[in-house]
């Protein structure tokens, strides 16, 4: 396990809506630990590797799909990944920002991605 991780928190929408969400991510962190798969959860989670290089180029998240429905989305980790995946986020999806919280080290933003 990585010290420096990013950590995805998703509720709303079903497993294809998460999916959806983590596929956008890939561009800029590579692959997450799994995908979400369970089809009757009402929160996914996804863990990435924030080190990444990933998206040393800047990943843009298009193709990513559209959503069914909205999904609020939780990212918690350094305040750089955090800043990239916000962005990803936003350029994939239509989002608004609803807060971010810092902490010691880490941070924690919360986005409404609709569809």
């Amino acid at each position: 396990m990585s010290g420096t991780q990013l950590t995805v928190t998703l509720s709303g929408g079903g497993a294809d809506d998460a999916r959806a969400v983590v596929r956008a991510l890939e561009g800029t962190f590579g692959s997450p630990d799994e995908l979400p798969a369970d089809e009757n959860a009402t929160v996914h989670t996804a863990t990435f590797d924030a080190e990444s290089d990933a998206g040393a180029a800047g990943g843009d998240g298009a193709g990513s799909g559209r959503l069914s429905a909205p999904v609020t989305v939780t990212v918690q980790g350094s305040p750089e990944a955090v800043r990239r995946a916000s962005d990803t986020l936003t350029r994939a999806f239509t989002a608004r920002d609803d807060g971010a919280a810092s902490g010691d080290q880490e941070q924690e933003r919360q986005l409404l991605l609709e569809p």
